[in-house]
């Protein structure tokens, strides 16, 4: 078995959801449970095959995330794996709705950070191992840095 470190690539300003789902079902159904969730979201989508012709499948609303969700898919190349940049919205708007698609098994990553996915290559598939997400703590918080935190949650809305 061969272990490989794959860097996704994707625009600073994007967001990424890395998952697992079971059936090639899952393409219809994550893009309705995004659209239904942000309306107006831009996102593109991707899902590898575990069988049969073993394409990667696709779908969005925005080609350029389409085509970056493709290329990031592929290049995991893990079978039952889905691939969901978002142009402008973030994680936490669709996470729910990502969960409650019933082909979704589970979700390894959700972030604007730069990801890297470790992969494990047996010859005839490949299976995420896990993820990394951005880069290791510099240090404990501080009040002043409590502080800041609570105010950009208030500032971005998601706390009153």
């Amino acid at each position: 078995m061969q272990m490989e470190l794959v860097t996704i690539a994707k625009d600073d300003d994007l967001n990424v959801i890395i998952g697992q789902s079971h059936f090639i079902k899952s393409v219809e159904d994550i893009y309705e449970a995004v659209v239904n969730a942000v309306p107006g979201v831009k996102f593109g989508l991707a899902f590898n095959e575990a069988s049969g012709v073993c394409l990667v499948r696709s779908a969005g609303t925005d080609q350029h995330l389409v085509g970056l969700a493709r290329d990031n898919a592929l290049a995991i190349g893990a079978g039952h794996t889905f691939v969901l940049l978002l142009g402008n919205a973030y994680p936490i708007n669709v996470l729910n709705a990502l969960k409650s698609v019933p082909e979704v098994c589970g979700i390894f990553a959700a972030t604007a950070n730069p990801l890297k996915v470790i992969v494990a290559d047996d010859g005839t598939g490949r299976g995420i191992l896990g993820v990394i997400d951005g880069e290791k703590p510099k240090g404990i918080e501080a009040e002043p840095d409590v502080a800041e935190r609570k105010n950009l949650l208030r500032r971005f809305g998601y706390k009153s």
